[in-house]
């Protein structure tokens, strides 16, 4: 089932479609890149006392921040949406969950897909982010990021009196 949303940012308003099934390839179409779904390189400088096992990047989130929208980079190209869906499902209730256009959302390497997952609450959204950013998936490391753009005025409002 498809259904249009629309979300309104400060004057502008994005209209995207939404799906609640995985056979919809329409879902996140509204998406572009930002700056902040660039995957930041690992931390050279950081003091040996505060170094762990291995090495991270250094990335500062804020509640606003978050978002119960994540976008899953990095996914091989195989048709692959419902063991995908299946393994996002394992840290919380999906409300949507579809590919992104590559034309409105250019891959970054080739031969992969963007999709596009929407949890139930931004607590299931951060659980899958720590647990599936930077895992191997098919051959290839999933890049996850939150996708705040997304959220309409109501959602943010929600999501800053939930915390």
């Amino acid at each position: 089932m498809e259904s249009t949303l629309s979300r309104s940012h400060g004057g502008n308003t994005d209209v995207r479609n939404a799906c609640s099934s995985a056979s919809s390839s329409k879902c996140g179409s509204g998406l572009t890149p930002c700056e902040h779904h660039v995957q930041e390189e690992v931390c050279q400088t950081r003091a040996v006392y505060r170094q762990g096992k291995e090495f991270t990047a250094v990335k500062v989130y804020t509640v606003n921040h978050e978002s119960r929208y994540l976008i899953l980079q990095n996914i091989p190209d195989l048709n692959l949406q419902e063991e995908l869906r299946r393994l996002c499902g394992r840290f919380g209730a999906i409300q949507e969950f579809g590919p992104v256009s590559a034309s409105k959302y250019p891959p970054g390497t080739p031969f992969t897909a963007v999709y596009v997952v929407k949890y139930a609450s931004t607590h299931h959204a951060r659980y899958a982010k720590r647990k599936l950013d930077n895992r191997a998936f098919y051959g290839g490391l999933i890049h996850i990021c939150y996708a705040p753009e997304l959220e309409s005025v109501l959602e943010t409002r929600e999501k800053l009196l939930e915390r």
